[in-house]
């Protein structure tokens, strides 16, 4: 019997001699798009996406400009994502139990109202930081529903075969707007103030409305509604527990939630305080004098084209093998390019520097997620991705307060390095799992695939 290919193990050599491959991979990269509801939701996501990242940055130039504060930085990092690790279990069993098409319209509608609401106040100026948290706190609600419900939706749009390039491609646009936004926000900031940010956030939300609006989505509720729902839920947390490759991707990625990415929270005070030297011919160029707004803006979208980068190379790869390999490799190289980044005191090399950063991250947080998907049966998606979103997002806001905290004692640069020191760490002891669960995560892919059933797959056959 032809033995299955090792979904999480190193990947094959390249065929040498075929220059052809890599275009064919490339040309491939766009599969997904072949869906007409895909399409739609790319169109309308990526414009959205553009505005939430420039609102991402306006407010934390907003709050850096109203307190100078790095851990009131850190506490509105904490009270915009702190729901999400609270209530993404409801919103996971939300999506398993109902519309998720209705699920996502809902969520972009609720967070295009926040994002006027915060607008109005800032252009009024009666903004103030509790008013901030407030509006951050209410946001991280809407999104602890919004993460599960939309990653589950992706394979109600295009289906088994193309969802990991769909989740590729969702990642490249999350991404591209990633560069676009900051760029724009810092511009815009600097020029007519934070509240012109917001209000711009608010309108792009309505692309994405019409967008989901006008898909045609037959996918009935995976999981039935008149079981209960705190049974759902435990049924969920049950199965990503006690299968060990989701246990050991997710506990990596809640690590690096935790220690790598407070380094987006501190950015404020890198672009302000320590990364003077740098940013003045830009701010030029459109005229403005407000340098710590310009330097946000670059940096931060550095480190987007860095992950924009690493989600194409993920949308260029046709099969999963190879994918647990890539995940130690990226969390290692992630955190050895913050330490760096960490004590750069140039402005243009610490710009070079996010590029890895960026990179990086997003390769091991898509790759992850493109584990999981692929391991988790259809009934369970929802609630899969709720864990994922609770120890992506959920477990930042932890970072983000203990990062702030430590940034106002030991300062911003040894907090980012200390971070990363702790990422490699866990990247090492992610390695070393990896041969223990590579039998259990090919069956699991064969099993939801539509191979031989997961328990009557002997292990010998999996052997390498």
């Amino acid at each position: 019997m032809a033995q299955p290919k090792d979904p999480i193990a190193e990947d094959a050599k390249p065929d040498s001699g075929r220059s052809d491959g890599a275009q064919i991979r490339w040309q491939e990269a766009g599969r997904a798009l072949r869906h007409r509801n895909f399409q739609l939701f790319f169109s309308g996501q990526l414009i959205s996406l553009t505005g939430t990242w420039m609102q991402t940055v306006a407010q934390s130039w907003l709050v850096y400009r109203l307190t100078g504060s790095g851990l009131l930085l850190g506490a509105v990092g904490f009270a915009s994502q702190i729901p999400v690790f609270l209530v993404a279990p409801i919103g996971g069993i939300t999506a398993d139990r109902g519309n998720r098409q209705r699920i996502v319209i809902g969520t972009q509608v609720a967070s295009m109202i926040l994002a006027l609401i915060l607008a109005a106040l800032t252009l009024t100026h009666k903004i103030t930081i509790p008013q901030i948290f407030v509006l951050a706190a209410l946001l991280g609600v809407v999104n602890a529903f919004d993460i599960p419900g939309r990653q589950a939706f992706l394979v109600d749009m295009v289906g088994r075969e193309d969802l990991m390039n769909a989740i590729a491609l969702n990642s490249s646009m999350f991404n591209g707007a990633r560069v676009i936004g900051p760029a724009v926000a810092g511009v815009l900031v600097a020029r007519l103030g934070e509240g012109w940010c917001f209000f711009a956030n608010g309108v792009s939300y309505i692309a994405v409305i019409i967008g989901l609006a006008l898909m045609k989505v037959h996918a009935p509720a995976k999981a039935s509604p008149h079981s209960s729902p705190v049974e759902h839920i435990k049924e969920g947390f049950q199965f990503v527990s006690r299968t060990a490759p989701i246990r050991a991707l997710l506990v990596l990625l809640g690590l690096v939630s935790v220690t790598g990415m407070p380094y987006v929270v501190l950015m404020p005070i890198f672009a302000d305080k320590i990364l003077r030297n740098g940013g003045q011919e830009f701010a030029s160029l459109i005229g403005s004098h407000d340098l710590g707004a310009v330097r946000l803006g670059i940096l931060m979208g550095a480190a987007g084209v860095g992950a924009l980068l690493g989600a194409l190379t993920l949308a260029a790869r046709s099969g999963v093998k190879g994918l647990g390999r890539w995940v130690a490799v990226c969390c290692a190289g992630f955190g050895i390019s913050m330490i760096l980044f960490a004590f750069s005191t140039s402005f243009w090399l610490s710009v070079f520097l996010l590029l890895p950063v960026g990179y990086f991250v997003m390769l091991q947080m898509a790759a992850s997620n493109t584990l999981i998907q692929v391991m988790v049966p259809d009934a369970l998606r929802g609630r899969a991705m709720a864990v994922y979103s609770m120890m992506f997002m959920g477990m930042a806001p932890v970072g983000s307060i203990l990062g702030g905290a430590l940034s106002d004692r030991v300062g911003a640069p040894w907090t980012v390095a200390i971070g990363g020191l702790v990422t490699v760490l866990g990247a090492w002891w992610f390695n070393l799992q990896l041969p223990k669960i590579r039998v259990e995560a090919r069956r699991l892919i064969i099993a939801q695939a539509g191979g031989e059933p997961a328990e009557e797959m002997s292990t010998p056959v999996l052997e390498d």
